[in-house]
């Protein structure tokens, strides 16, 4: 009922920059929290950023300074602008969104199929 379609992810050299889109669309009353998380290879999935509906931003330290969330609250779309990239920044990228498809209900958490972002070094 509600779908996540990403873009952006790649193959960049180490240093260089890539941008992230993600979009939801569906049965969305409102999306307080909107954020991403990633997932190396034999790791856990952690946090990278999240950015609420009024603009605040939490990100994970290993990407303080080096990457910005925002979003576009009328296009329910959340970015993910990553600069001076590391190879330790390769894995797959989720986007996540806490949604409320209803004012009555309480908010879900959809996901993302994932987009590869692979660095050189």
């Amino acid at each position: 009922q509600v779908q996540l379609v990403e873009s952006g992810g790649g193959l960049v050299q180490a240093g260089g920059s890539l941008r992230l889109s993600c979009a939801a669309s569906g049965r969305i009353f409102s999306i307080p929290t909107m954020g991403w998380y990633r997932q190396a290879p034999g790791k856990q999935r952690e946090l990278v950023a999240t950015i609420t509906n009024g603009g605040s931003t939490n990100y994970a330290d290993s990407v303080k300074g080096r990457f910005t969330i925002s979003r576009d609250n009328a296009k329910n779309t959340v970015y993910l602008q990553m600069n001076s990239l590391k190879p330790e920044d390769a894995a797959v990228y989720y986007c996540n969104a806490r949604v409320v498809m209803h004012i009555l209900l309480s908010a879900i958490d959809c996901w993302g199929q994932g987009t590869q972002v692979t660095v050189s070094s």
